[in-house]
């Protein structure tokens, strides 16, 4: 919809059913072409807002929008279709190591190609072009025929990254892409999410553990504090007590990813 926020969140809640809150009353609007890092303890809620973009937990009240449509009264096709549109980034890569690259990008494309084409192998020539253009621009078409098992973490989750892109998404969540890897592999991860964003517009949301790599990268840090938005604000103007009230407490060398090279 014109004039309106990529994604809106209108006093979004979730409740599990173990009656944990995982978002609380949640009132934000996220513009398109934006790359937002959300920060928090350990279920701060930051996996769950970034899951309740695109339905893969339960709003329980208020709402979320995607480009204009309710994700809490999306159901079946009008779901589907929604999640298409919205590329996810898993921290442990979630691609199939004993296919090549290629066909794991192109599972990216499964829910705009009839299944009788994915079953056989036989696909358009316009998607394969499209897998290789995401592999492009994460650096790994050299790799597009080797099985993805033989790549090191971080060349995996850039696999990750391509496939996602490979959806032509609106929208990308990427939740925790760097908690399993090394400094300088993260700031690859993070280099190419950036670059993406900005070259493509695509709206980014992203959860991170490190501080600092969050203060790098994020033109708007989010911080959550049991399931509330307890911080917003502009990622090259948050200092140390900013972050020392999202967490309750101050940094430590847990929360620095450049810390982790002397660990």
């Amino acid at each position: 919809m014109a004039g309106s926020p990529a994604i809106r969140f209108r006093q979004a809640s979730v409740v599990y059913p173990s009656g944990v809150r995982g978002l609380d009353r949640l009132d934000l609007d996220i513009p398109h072409g934006d790359l937002v890092v959300i920060v928090g303890l350990s279920g701060a809620g930051k996996s769950t807002m970034l899951r309740a973009v695109n339905g893969l937990v339960t709003i329980t009240g208020g709402d979320v929008e995607v480009e204009g449509r309710s994700v809490r009264s999306s159901r079946g096709k009008a779901l589907r279709e929604l999640r298409a549109g919205a590329g996810m980034i898993f921290q442990d890569y979630r691609i199939v190591r004993r296919l090549s690259v290629l066909q794991n990008v192109l599972v990216g494309r499964v829910a705009r190609v009839p299944t009788w084409r994915q079953l056989i192998g036989m696909w358009p020539k316009e998607d394969v072009e499209l897998a290789f253009d995401s592999l492009d621009r994460v650096g790994l078409v050299d790799r597009a025929y080797v099985k993805a098992g033989q790549l090191s973490g971080g060349q995996q989750q850039r696999v990750g990254i391509a496939r996602a892109l490979a959806q032509k998404p609106s929208v990308i969540l990427a939740d925790e892409p760097v908690a399993s890897l090394d400094p300088v592999t993260s700031r690859r991860v993070m280099e190419d999410l950036r670059r993406i964003n900005q070259d493509l517009g695509i709206t980014t949301l992203v959860n991170l553990h490190f501080l600092d790599l969050a203060k790098e990268y994020a033109e708007r840090i989010i911080g959550l504090s049991q399931g509330r938005l307890v911080f917003d604000g502009a990622g090259g103007d948050v200092t140390e007590g900013d972050f020392a009230e999202i967490y309750g407490r101050h940094m430590t060398a847990d929360d620095v990813l450049e810390a982790q090279v002397a660990l």
